[in-house]
C-alpha cells in the first residue's frame, strides 16, 4: 500500500512533480511492482490527479477521505475489508525503494510475534544526524525499537564509545489487525511531543522490529530534497 496525500504540509503537490520523465508517485509505484513481492500494489489517495496518474500506467488505486491525519489511518481505512494477513506502507514520496530492504521487511513476519516491523539505516559522512527532520531510532539485543526521537539519540556521554546512530527510514510493516488496533489508539504524551506516529505503537505495548539497510533512500519532504533526487537519479542513469 503506497499513501499518496497531494496536500502535504511542507511540499503541496509534490508527488505530481518529475524525477526524469516520471512523476514522483508514479516511480514509486512502479519500483515496488517490479521487485515481484506482493500479490497486489495499490496507492491509496485523496486526490483524482494522483488517481488520474496511477490508473494510466495500468496501476491499482483506492480513493480515501481527505481529513486522515497520517498515512497509517488512510492506510487503515484502504484494508478494512480486504482479506490479507501482511501491509507494507511504502511511502509514496520515496521514489528510490528497492527490492532487498523490502522483502527483508517482509521476512520478518516469518516470526509470529513480529507485530510490526520498519527499516533503518546508520548514518553516513555527509548526512546531518543532527537534523530534526531525520528521525533517529535505538534498538535493543532483538533489534526491536527502544525508541524514535527528533533529537541525536542515544547521546554520547561517554567519547570512547563506537556507538553507531541509525536513521528511521519510513517504511513499515504491519499485521492486518495491528494496523487496525492502532487507528483506535489516541496518541500519547511522546506522540504528540515528537510528532511521531510511530511512537503510538511503543506507548501501547506493541514492539518494531527493524530492519538494518545499507540501500540508499531519499524522503522528498521539501523543493530541496526534490532537487537531491534529482541529481542522484541523473546520476545512477549515466
Amino acid at each position: 500500500m503506497i499513501p499518496a496525500r497531494y496536500a502535504a504540509t511542507r511540499f503541496p503537490g509534490k508527488l505530481m512533480h518529475t524525477i526524469g520523465d516520471k512523476t514522483i508517485i508514479r516511480m514509486v509505484y512502479e519500483n515496488v511492482v517490479k521487485t515481484e513481492l506482493f500479490d497486489q500494489v495499490m496507492v491509496v489517495t485523496d486526490n483524482e490527479q494522483i488517481a488520474e496518474e496511477i490508473r494510466n500506467c495500468g496501476g491499482w488505486i483506492k480513493i480515501s477521505r481527505q481529513e486522515h491525519i497520517s498515512g497509517s489511518d488512510r492506510i487503515a481505512e484502504a484494508v478494512s475489508d480486504l482479506e490479507v494477513d501482511v501491509i507494507i506502507n511504502i511511502q509514496g514520496d520515496e521514489p528510490f525503494v528497492a527490492k532487498e530492504p523490502l522483502a527483508a521487511l517482509v521476512s520478518c513476519f516469518q516470526d509470529d510475534g513480529v507485530r510490526v516491523a520498519s527499516l533503518m539505516k546508520g548514518f553516513e559522512m555527509g548526512d546531518e544526524p543532527g537534523n530534526p527532520n531525520q528521525v533517529k531510532v535505538v534498538c535493543n539485543k532483538k533489534n526491536d525499537a527502544l525508541y524514535f526521537s527528533r533529537s541525536l539519540i542515544p547521546f554520547k556521554r561517554n567519547l570512547l564509545t563506537e556507538t553507531p546512530v541509525f536513521r528511521h527510514i519510513g517504511v513499515y510493516g504491519y499485521r492486518k489487525q495491528t494496523l487496525l488496533e492502532f487507528t483506535n489508539w489516541e496518541a500519547g504524551l511522546l506522540e504528540q511531543t515528537e510528532m511521531l506516529e510511530q511512537l503510538r505503537y511503543l506507548e501501547n505495548g506493541v514492539s518494531i522490529r527493524m530492519v538494518e539497510t545499507t540501500q540508499n533512500t531519499i524522503g522528498i519532504d521539501t523543493p530541496e530534497d526534490l532537487e537531491i533526487a534529482r541529481e542522484y537519479y541523473r546520476t545512477i542513469s549515466s
